[in-house]
């Protein structure tokens, strides 16, 4: 049984070795993606298998060597299952691989908090661990039904079928004048990379439909024009920076932070859109006034901003680490959105939940 205070209050005894774990584990992570999406083909493949046991438990001795247990926690579980895949019990299939990836997604998330001092309560991992657990010691037939559950329980919603589609793209046709000319600088910001094909569609049916769910407090006209630019000012820094793979550099997030302001402005230029340019101009600010670029706390950042923060970053987290050959899925992006306790704004959590869920289980 997984040890409840070591989950709930994982000590640091070694800061040195929690740093080191973190770069080990973005070394291993792009083989590890790579490894499942192959299994996702193949999962029965025992050489793409046991590829798989070996990162995995590179992983967990590395933690063990770091002093980091509740990495060793996380990842014992998941050995146990590969173990059994290799020894022919059942497949690397089903909601496997994503029970896999969530986990892997809760590690990076609490090696995160804790090099920053902050709580990993929200994480869920005591739900996570004892469902992997119990996962690790099942009958085959009952695999499918455990991990649908330890999805459940971490994440709070009930995992798609492989392959299903979150939602389809909202066509746009009779705009309004300024509203089409928005919706074309958005589209134009999207040939830009083949990853954001559709972005603009599936931001803008979360952000309306969560609206709604809230009562539409937010102007729908003017959240619509902020969907459209929020990102438009990307396009006034090089690609080579908003398009890069890799780690940015201090300029680099410099160069970044200044797009809220670019298109905020043309907003602020236009008759009209007042709101909305505020909108732009906040969409990165935090409640706990980490964000940027005015370090605006929660009261004084607008509600359209809000939504705006969560929708942007749900299909954020869903293309990250897609240059790895994984993007990651749906359920992912619920659970690592959900466990962003100062990111967003609480009071807009519960209206995109019941959104997701519904998109989820309908």
């Amino acid at each position: 049984m997984a040890d409840l205070i070591a989950l709930l209050q994982p000590r640091v005894t070694d800061r040195e070795g929690l740093q080191e774990l973190i770069e080990d584990l973005e070394d291993q992570i792009p083989g590890i993606e790579r490894d499942i999406a192959a299994l996702r083909k193949a999962p029965a493949d025992r050489a793409l298998i046991a590829s798989l046991f070996r990162s995995l438990h590179t992983i967990k001795g590395d933690a063990a060597i770091c002093k980091v247990d509740v990495g060793v926690m996380i990842c014992h579980p998941i050995e146990s299952l590969l173990s059994r895949c290799r020894d022919g019990e059942f497949t690397f299939s089903g909601l496997l691989p994503e029970v896999t990836l969530l986990a892997l997604d809760r590690l990076e998330l609490t090696l995160e908090a804790l090099s920053t001092g902050r709580s990993v309560e929200h994480l869920k991992l005591p739900e996570l661990v004892g469902g992997m657990e119990g996962m690790a010691t099942a009958k085959p037939a009952e695999l499918a039904n455990r991990a649908a559950r330890t999805i459940e329980a971490v994440t709070g919603f009930r995992p798609l079928h492989a392959g299903a589609e979150p939602f389809l793209p909202t066509p746009k046709t009779d705009l309004p004048a300024d509203l089409r000319f928005f919706h074309h600088l958005a589209l134009q910001f999207e040939s830009r990379s083949p990853l954001f094909k559709g972005r603009t569609d599936r931001i803008l049916h979360l952000a309306l439909d969560t609206n709604q769910a809230a009562g539409a407090p937010v102007d729908t006209a003017q959240l619509e024009a902020a969907v459209y630019l929020h990102d438009v000012g990307m396009m006034f820094a090089p690609e080579s920076v908003w398009l890069k793979v890799g780690k940015l550099t201090a300029e680099d997030k410099q160069l970044l932070h200044e797009h809220p302001g670019h298109a905020a402005g043309l907003l602020e230029r236009m008759p009209g859109w007042a709101a909305a340019a505020e909108m732009v101009a906040q969409h990165h600010e935090m409640p706990d006034g980490g964000g940027y670029p005015a370090g605006l706390k929660s009261a004084a950042i607008c509600p359209g901003a809000k939504i705006l923060a969560i929708v942007d970053a749900f299909e954020a987290v869903t293309l990250k680490h897609s240059h790895r050959g994984q993007t990651r899925s749906l359920v992912r992006a619920i659970a690592e959105v959900n466990a962003c306790d100062n990111q967003f704004a609480a009071e807009w959590i519960a209206p995109f939940n019941s959104v997701i869920r519904k998109m989820v289980e309908s």
